[in-house]
C-alpha cells in the first residue's frame, strides 16, 4: 500500500433530510478547487443538481462543466469506486484527485467510512477524507431529540455546517451550536446560508493533506477548548451520545497506548464513535496525530512541528453509552504502567 496522504481521498456528505445536502453539493461543485472530483451519490433522481451544470449522460454518469464526474451508486459502494477506479486507469472519464460521496437523509456514515478503511482493494487507492455533516437550522434541533440517525450524523462529523440560518431565529441557533458541541467537541461548527461555503475549508483540509493538516489540527483543537452546556443539556440525546477530551501532562508510551486503544476498540468499537488525539509520545520529537472512526484507526500521522508551547496530549472521545471516568481511568492505568512518573489524564 502507497503513503496514505497519496491516496485519493473520499469525503463524505451527510446529513438528515432536507437539511441542505444536496444545495451543498451544488454550491460545491462550482469550485474550482474541485473541478477534479468525482461524486458519487445515492439517486439522480434525488438530487437537484441544476442543469447548466451538466454537460452530457451516459451510462449513469453525468459529466459537468467544471470538469467533474458525477456517478449514481446503485449497487455496493465497493463496486462503484472500482469502477470508478477502473475506468480513470482507463482514460474512460477525466482523472480525477478527489471523491465526494453524497448520502440519504437516513444514511450512518459508519459503514462507509469503515469500507474505505477496511476493504483491501480500496485501501490501496483511495482513503477517507472529512466527514462533512449537514444540520437544519430550524429543524435540526428537534431531529437530534427524535431520530438516532441524526445524532449519528453528527458524530461522526469533521465539519458540522448550519444550513438555513436565513430562516432561524438567534435563540434556535445559540440551542443547535450547545447541543452540536455536547454531541461533538472536535468538528467546527460552521453558520451558512444557501451559497455561503468554501471548498477549501470544506473539502480539501484533512490530516493526511500535507498543505491543510496544520489547519485541521488548529481547528479540532479550538472546537475541543470551547464549552458545551453541558448542565443545560443533560435531558438531552435519549441514545448517550456525549463528546470530551482527555489531556496528558507527560509523554505517552507509544506500545502501551497502541495496546489500550486496541482493546477499548475491540471491546467497545460499536460505542466509541470517533477519537481524534495530538500525541506527545516519548522518544518523538513532533506530535503524533490519530484518527479513528469505530472499530478501525487510521495510520498515524505526524506533524512537522508542534502547533503552539502546549506539549500535552489531548485526545478526543466520541462515544455512546460509556463513562468517561472508566475511559480516563484505563488509559492513565496503561501509561503509568508504562511510565510511572507518568501524571493522569484530566477532562478538557
Amino acid at each position: 500500500m502507497g503513503e496514505y496522504g497519496d491516496q485519493t481521498p473520499v469525503n463524505i456528505i451527510t446529513g438528515f433530510l432536507g437539511s441542505g445536502k444536496t444545495t451543498l453539493l451544488t454550491d460545491l461543485l462550482a469550485a474550482p478547487e474541485l473541478s477534479d472530483t468525482a461524486v458519487l451519490i445515492n439517486e439522480f433522481g434525488a438530487v437537484g443538481l441544476d442543469h447548466e451544470l451538466v454537460a452530457n449522460v451516459t451510462e449513469g454518469t453525468l459529466l459537468l462543466d467544471n470538469g467533474c464526474v458525477c456517478c449514481a451508486i446503485r449497487g455496493d459502494l465497493q463496486d462503484a469506486l472500482r469502477d470508478l477506479l477502473s475506468r480513470r486507469q482507463a482514460g474512460a472519464i477525466p482523472y480525477f484527485r478527489r471523491v465526494v460521496i453524497e448520502t440519504s437523509g437516513l444514511a450512518d456514515p459508519a459503514p462507509i467510512a469503515y469500507t474505505l478503511l477496511a476493504e483491501p482493494i480500496l485501501q490501496h487507492h483511495f482513503r477517507l477524507g472529512g466527514i462533512i455533516t449537514t444540520v437544519d437550522g430550524v429543524n435540526g434541533g428537534g431531529q437530534l431529540q427524535r431520530f438516532p440517525e441524526s445524532v449519528k450524523q453528527v458524530a461522526m462529523a469533521d465539519r458540522l455546517i448550519i444550513t438555513k440560518m436565513d430562516l432561524a431565529e438567534p435563540e434556535l441557533i445559540s440551542e443547535l451550536h450547545a447541543s452540536l458541541r455536547r454531541l461533538n467537541k472536535s468538528a467546527p461548527i460552521m453558520e451558512a446560508a444557501e451559497g455561503q461555503h468554501h471548498a477549501v475549508t470544506l473539502l480539501t483540509d484533512d490530516l493526511y493533506d500535507p498543505a491543510g493538516r496544520g489547519r485541521e489540527v488548529e481547528q479540532w483543537l479550538a472546537a475541543a477548548a470551547t464549552g458545551g452546556g453541558e448542565a443545560a443539556l443533560a435531558h438531552d440525546h435519549a441514545d448517550h451520545v456525549h463528546s470530551f477530551a482527555l489531556t496528558f501532562e507527560t509523554p505517552l508510551d507509544w506500545t502501551a497506548f497502541g495496546i489500550w486503544m486496541t482493546m477499548l476498540l475491540h471491546r467497545h468499537g460499536d460505542s466509541v464513535l470517533r477519537i481524534k488525539g495530538l500525541l506527545n509520545v516519548a522518544g518523538v520529537p513532533t506530535p503524533v496525530l490519530i484518527n479513528g472512526v469505530q472499530h478501525i484507526v487510521h495510520p498515524p500521522a505526524h506533524l512537522p512541528n508542534w502547533p503552539s508551547a502546549n506539549r500535552q496530549s489531548r485526545i478526543i472521545f466520541i462515544v455512546r453509552k460509556m463513562e468517561q471516568g472508566l475511559i480516563d481511568a484505563s488509559l492513565a492505568t496503561f501509561n503509568q504502567l508504562a511510565n510511572p512518573s507518568a501524571m493522569p489524564g484530566q477532562a478538557a
